[in-house]
Order: structure tokens, then sequence, then C-alpha cells
């Protein structure tokens, strides 16, 4: 009986370690991003975005693009942010738009520093989001519920 509750005991470890592998493996740090290719990265980044402070997702999302437009090569853009929590992608952000701006860069010679940028971009998408595009067939309002009843 006791060879038998021995083997017991090996299959319950065996199993025990295979769940917590599998367990291990299946769950990423929620706050890094996840660069196996360029789709689960945008996912990762977007999850990571919408826990972010509103304050602090701004920044993280332009160190993202910045990061993106600087490192051309889908493989090497992966490898570059693969792991890296958000504060780690602003920094590299912050240095990809000083490596532009010294650079040259037209896009962003009117722009002095990285808080200016964030200035612009953020007041940018407050005027898009309040101009509101409307459709020309709706000049006159919306339509009234009895539009076309006439009598049959």
């Amino acid at each position: 009986m006791s060879r038998f509750g021995g083997i017991v005991n090996k299959v319950k470890l065996g199993f025990g370690l295979v769940f917590l592998a599998l367990l291990t493996a299946g769950c990423g740090a929620p706050d890094q991003i996840n660069a196996r290719n360029l789709q689960a990265a945008h996912k990762s980044m977007n999850r990571i975005k919408q826990h972010l402070t509103q304050d602090d997702r701004l920044p993280f999302e332009m160190a993202y693009w910045l990061v993106r437009e600087q490192v051309k090569n889908e493989a090497d853009f992966l490898k570059t942010i693969d792991g890296k929590a958000p504060s780690q992608l602003i920094e590299l952000g912050k240095a990809a738009f000083g490596a532009r701006k010294s650079a040259g860069d037209p896009k962003y010679a009117k722009v002095e520093n990285w808080e200016q940028l964030l200035a612009e971009s953020g007041k940018q998408r407050a005027d898009d989001g309040d101009t509101e595009q409307q459709d020309p067939r709706d000049k006159k309002g919306y339509p009234r519920v009895d539009y076309k009843m006439h009598a049959m």
C-alpha cells in the first residue's frame, strides 16, 4: 500500500508542477507591454493605457508612437518595447523625441520640449473632439417621425 501511496503523491506533484507552469506562462505582467507580435503589442498598449491615470495616458501613447516611428523594423521595435513598463516606455519616447528634434525633423522644429509636445497634442485632441462631423443631410435637424405619412 505504501508503494501505491508514493505513486499517487508523485502524480499529484507532477500535476501540480504542470499546473503551476501553465499558470505562470499564461499570466504576463499586467503593467508591461507584451510584444510577441505587433497585434499583441497594440492590444497590450491599449489595455495598459486604459488602466493609467488620465494624466499618464497621453504621454504613454505619444511615447509608443514616437518609438514606433523611430524604429522602422518591426522585429527591432518589438524587441525594444517588449516587457517595458509605462514609465520606461515614456522615457524611450522622450529619447526618441529628443533624437528627432536634434536631427532637425521639421515636424518637431516648433516644439521646444516634451511637455510642450504633450500640451499641443492634448489641445489638438480636445479641438478634434469638440468638432463633431455632421451629416450634410441633417441640416434641418432630426427628421420627424411622421415624415412621409400620407393617406393611402
